[in-house]
């Protein structure tokens, strides 16, 4: 009974690390694009990688990937 409930806890706890993780790792592609492209086109300054992984979280919470059935 107690192994169970520890093996819950690790799997939430590895799980959160995971997606935390994989969440930090994206934010160095959209810091490095970011100052690639905007400060060019728009005269905005660059963004830190903290910056990148928070821009990160606010598309995937503002754009939702959504699925339909196209078979009818």
């Amino acid at each position: 009974m107690l192994d169970d409930v520890y093996s819950i806890i690790l799997i939430v706890i590895g799980s959160i690390t995971f997606v935390g993780l994989f969440g930090l790792i994206i934010a160095f592609p959209i810091k490095w694009c970011w100052n690639y492209t905007i400060p060019t086109i728009f005269g905005l300054d660059t963004i830190t990688w903290g910056q990148a992984w928070c821009l990160n979280f606010l598309t995937s919470c503002l754009i939702k990937a959504t699925q339909t059935n196209t078979n009818k």
